[in-house]
């Protein structure tokens, strides 16, 4: 099934709905109620996360929230912070493209690369959209250790 949907830069009045996505997103890999609620806090995007300009959500005809992204420089680096797909939504293209709209967003900085840590659960997803493997971390809320992976922006799709 693929669905319609548009793409626009998220505003400050979509910040209780991008939360309630986060947390459905994760609990859709079927975490247990206590790593939930230990990450709610993170699921939680603040105002000025908001503000910088560097989240876009994909919306259905109807307005309902399907999924977003957003990027945040961490140690002059950029990287894909937030990638969530409402679990209605997962295996209908939206994933891709919401994909396809952040590679172009993050050329448009100008930086050569972005870096990604993953939730093991999305890993693959980035692998199959052209990520590269480049380490790990340990997450700064759970503890657990993630993925890191590195998509080239120099290189053509």
């Amino acid at each position: 099934m693929t669905v319609t949907a548009t793409i626009r830069r998220a505003e400050q009045r979509d910040r209780a709905e991008l939360a309630r996505l986060c947390f459905a997103s994760k609990a859709y890999w079927g975490y247990d109620a206590a790593f939930m609620e230990s990450v709610r806090d993170q699921l939680t995007p603040s105002e000025s996360y908001v503000a910088e300009g560097r989240i876009f959500l994909a919306e259905a005809p109807n307005g309902t929230l399907l999924g977003f992204y957003g990027f945040v420089y961490e140690d002059e680096q950029l990287w894909l912070y937030d990638m969530f797909i409402a679990p209605e939504a997962i295996r209908t293209g939206i994933g891709r493209m919401l994909w396809n709209h952040a590679v172009d967003f993050a050329r448009t900085t100008g930086e050569p690369t972005f870096y990604i840590e993953s939730d093991p659960n999305a890993e693959e997803f980035y692998l199959k959209m052209g990520a590269r493997r480049d380490g790990q971390r340990i997450a700064a809320g759970s503890g657990r250790i993630l993925p890191v992976l590195r998509y080239e922006l120099s290189r053509p799709d």
